[in-house]
Parts: structure tokens; C-alpha cells; sequence
């Protein structure tokens, strides 16, 4: 007992003690200073109270409309995600030849960080998308991210081609679990493909549904770098989302408490958010 207990003490020590200190206290100290009028320079941080927070929702602020471009673009990309991820997961477990390959491909617009990844598709909207519209005729393709439906579309996309393999690997694995006894009980049974997706494969691809729907949409809600290289929340600020908002209030004007209070409002949401969204898909796994 004592050296199981030392191990686990050296293994999970090093590691609770960098959680606390990089999670736990920031997170309290920025509690305490989303109280204050703190400018991120002066070390006097006046204290406030709920100020700050009431300031989140005026309009100069900007944390409404960013929070319902946010909650739009969190709509529009969770379903664009898994719905591609669970077809190129349901693509490559046909048993091609190619289908490793294809999981490569698919899987490495993962690996690109954020920033590169944002930079490369401004260059496609404002370069590529210009030069083929004005060849062609086409006037939707020209001037992307000069707007907000544009800029909305060409941010769904970059999320959308990010992380579709991503969640394509989870999917894998669940339907790779699948018993093919069942597939083939079925097809003696004149089940067709239809069929069998609907009363097979989605109820048992259920519990990977909960973990896709719940990784895309805090990371949707969360989004920054590529909203930051992308748009850089313009056409003037119309295209903004929540943590680029949080830190332009911190970093560009200086008013550290108040994108605080902001953060401290997003965590709030997000958390509340995504426990509903477990709670909802739990129970339909167990309904299914």
C-alpha cells in the first residue's frame, strides 16, 4: 500500500500541482479582477463590484452581438461537422484499398494550427475565389470576407474542414465496434443500406455522437485563432466572436476587468451549455 501510494503520488503530483497552477488559481484570480477596474498595467486594482459586469451588457461593449454570432456559427458548424465526419468515417470503413490513405488526407487539416490555417484561407477567399469569379462571372465568389455572410460562410468552412477528420476518427472507432453480425442478420432480413443505418448503425454510434457533438461545440464557442488571421472579427466587428472579443477588450483597450467579467460570464455559459447538451444526448442514448 505504501508504494502504490508513492507512486501514484509521484505520477499524479506533477501533474495536479501544474493543473492547480495553471487552471485552478488563474481562474479565482480572474474572478477577483473581474471586480476590479484593473488596467493590466497599474499594480492598484480598484475594486468595483459588479460594474464590470453590468458594462458586459451594454451595447459599446460588444459582447452581445458577439455572443450571437457565436451561438449562430456554434449552430451552423456542429452540424457541418459531424455530419462530414460521420460520412467520411462511414466512406472509409467500406473496406477500399485506399482507405488508410484517405483517413491520412482527411485527418491532416488537424495537425495545421490555427493561425497558418487562417492565413492560408484568407488567401483562398481574397486571392483564389477572386480570380475564379472574375474569370468565370461569378459575383458571389468575389469580395469574400468583405461581408458578414461571407465572412460567417468562410468561417463555417475553415471549422468544418479543420476538424472533419477529427471527429471522422471517432466515428471510426464506433463503427468499428459495430458486431457485422447484425449488418448481415439484417441483410437476410431484406434490410436495405437506409435501413440499416437508421436501426443499426446510428442508435450503436449513439455514445460517439455525445463525445463528437460535445467537443465541436466548445471548441466552436471557443474559437479564436482562426477568427483572429481570418476576418479579425471584420467587416467592422460584424464578424467578432466571444474570446476575440474578450481579448480585444483586454489587449487593445486595456480593460483587463472587464473582459474578466466577460470571461468569467463565457466560462459560465459554455459550462451550462455543454452540461445541457450531455445531459439531452445521455438520455436519448438511453432512449435508443
Amino acid at each position: 500500500m505504501k508504494n502504490s501510494k508513492l507512486w501514484f503520488s509521484l505520477f499524479v503530483g506533477p501533474i495536479l500541482l501544474a493543473f492547480v497552477m495553471v487552471v485552478i488559481i488563474p481562474t479565482f484570480l480572474g474572478i477577483y479582477f473581474s471586480f476590479t477596474s484593473w488596467d493590466g498595467i497599474d499594480n492598484n486594482a480598484s475594486w468595483v463590484g459588479l460594474t464590470n459586469y453590468i458594462q458586459v451588457f451594454n451595447k459599446e461593449s460588444g459582447f452581445l452581438p458577439a455572443f450571437m454570432f457565436t451561438a449562430k456559427f456554434a449552430i451552423v458548424s456542429v452540424i457541418t461537422i459531424n455530419l462530414f465526419g460521420f460520412s467520411l468515417a462511414l466512406l472509409v470503413t467500406k473496406g477500399m484499398k485506399i482507405s488508410n490513405l484517405l483517413r491520412s488526407i482527411f485527418f491532416m487539416p488537424n495537425m495545421v494550427g490555427g493561425l497558418i490555417l487562417g492565413f492560408i484561407w484568407q488567401f483562398i477567399f481574397t486571392k483564389a475565389f477572386s480570380f475564379v469569379g472574375t474569370k468565370l462571372g461569378i459575383e458571389f465568389l468575389k469580395g469574400w470576407l468583405a461581408s458578414t455572410s461571407t465572412g460567417f460562410l468562410g468561417l463555417v468552412i475553415l471549422m468544418s474542414w479543420q476538424m472533419s477528420g477529427y471527429m471522422m476518427i471517432i466515428y471510426i472507432a464506433a463503427l468499428q465496434g459495430i458486431p457485422e453480425s447484425l449488418n448481415e442478420a439484417a441483410k437476410i432480413d431484406g434490410a436495405n443500406g437506409f435501413q440499416r443505418l437508421k436501426n443499426i448503425t446510428l442508435p450503436l454510434v449513439a455514445p460517439a455522437f455525445t463525445v463528437g457533438l460535445f467537443l465541436t461545440l466548445s471548441n466552436a464557442f471557443k474559437l479564436f485563432d482562426q477568427n483572429l488571421s481570418l476576418t479579425n472579427g471584420g467587416p467592422y466587428k460584424s464578424t467578432e466572436m466571444l474570446a476575440l472579443n474578450i481579448y480585444s477588450s483586454a489587449f487593445t483597450y486595456n480593460k483587463f476587468g472587464l473582459a474578466q467579467a466577460k470571461a468569467v460570464i463565457f466560462l459560465v455559459t459554455i459550462a451550462l451549455i455543454s452540461l445541457t447538451q450531455l445531459y439531452f444526448s445521455k438520455k436519448r442514448e438511453v432512449e435508443m
